[in-house]
């Protein structure tokens, strides 16, 4: 893939954070924030513990947020090197919804809805903190046209989550990463007046914000912090060609990896925040039909010999007062 044909990422696929109780977190998540919980499985390199996905009704990418909920992790610091905030995407009229939502189940909002520079823009920003301390915001977005996930009863469709809207990262040196995410990832840089904003599509769910902050504490990522993001490929062969980029660039890449639902690379970018990028198919209704998802413990192939093991590690875990298939 040379500069001349090299393209950005297609947006953000998913973005994976770290949790305690995994009872807790679905229930804030699927109750609260109104997403489906699209897929019940196992962390494939820690099979002790869960990984939960959530987005919208297929878990589509550019909707998914993910979780490894370690029951004993300390609680995480925010800082220098980690993702510092997530993004969802809602309509403009939601803000003050969304406000009194949170207010009323006693969610530690943040910041009260407020404008912010962006990209040469305002926009409108709510924030707030999950159960574990993950910065959440939930940004007014007028030109996004994806409906959500409609099936939490008073969470009205009108005031549905949209999907992800951007992640923030926090550096103490701005300019290498400003210089992998345009040169190396084929970003375009937007302007910005406290944060440096870089677009991967002329689409909802593609924005990467990068804040420079010399004075801040080096972050420590644990409970309640950022693992990894994502970005899209459409298909494994663009994604072999940026793997072929990536080491060519003098970068340490993992070989393509099979985690069921799409297959990853990762790297790191020169702040330390871990990057992935994910396939966008096949998809999470390949082990299990659209109306099930999330509903039973899948495993990969390779982790279904140990099934019976896997099993009695997980703690049990309940999605609208009823068990989860494999959990109990």
């Amino acid at each position: 893939m040379t500069d001349e044909t090299r393209t950005a990422p297609h947006g953000l696929h998913h973005v994976t954070a770290i949790a305690t109780d995994p009872q807790r977190n679905v229930d804030f998540y699927t109750t609260v924030l109104g997403l489906r919980l699209v897929k019940t499985t196992v962390n494939f390199d820690d099979p002790t513990t869960y990984h939960l996905y959530y987005g919208d009704e297929a878990g589509r990418p550019s909707t998914i947020l993910t979780f490894f909920p370690w029951r004993d992790v300390p609680r995480g610091r925010q800082g220098t090197g980690l993702t510092t905030a997530t993004a969802f995407s809602i309509p403009p009229e939601s803000l003050g919804w969304w406000q009194s939502r949170l207010s009323g189940l006693d969610v530690e909002v943040v910041d009260p809805p407020r404008d912010r520079a962006a990209g040469g823009d305002d926009e409108e920003v709510l924030t707030f903190r999950d159960p574990d301390g993950l910065v959440i915001d939930l940004v007014a977005s007028p030109g996004d046209t994806r409906s959500g996930w409609d099936g939490v009863a008073d969470v009205p469709t009108e005031h549905a989550v949209r999907g992800l809207h951007s992640v923030t990262l926090t550096e103490r040196d701005l300019d290498p990463t400003a210089s992998m995410l345009t040169g190396l990832l084929g970003m375009d840089a937007e302007g910005g007046a406290d944060r440096s904003r870089f677009a991967m599509a002329r689409e909802s769910g593609a924005v990467l914000d990068v804040a420079a902050a010399t004075d801040a504490p080096e972050g420590l990522q644990a409970g309640g912090t950022v693992h990894h993001v994502a970005f899209r490929a459409p298909d494994g062969a663009t994604q072999e060609r940026w793997r072929d980029q990536l080491v060519e660039a003098g970068l340490e890449v993992t070989p393509i990896l099979d985690r069921q639902y799409f297959t990853s690379i990762y790297f790191r970018e020169p702040g330390g925040v871990l990057f992935e990028i994910a396939t966008d198919q096949p998809g999470f209704d390949v082990d299990e039909p659209l109306l099930e998802l999330g509903r039973h413990l899948k495993l990969p192939p390779w982790l279904e010999p140990t099934r019976e093991q896997i099993e009695r590690s997980l703690p049990p875990l309940r999605l609208g007062g009823e068990p989860v298939d494999g959990t109990t």
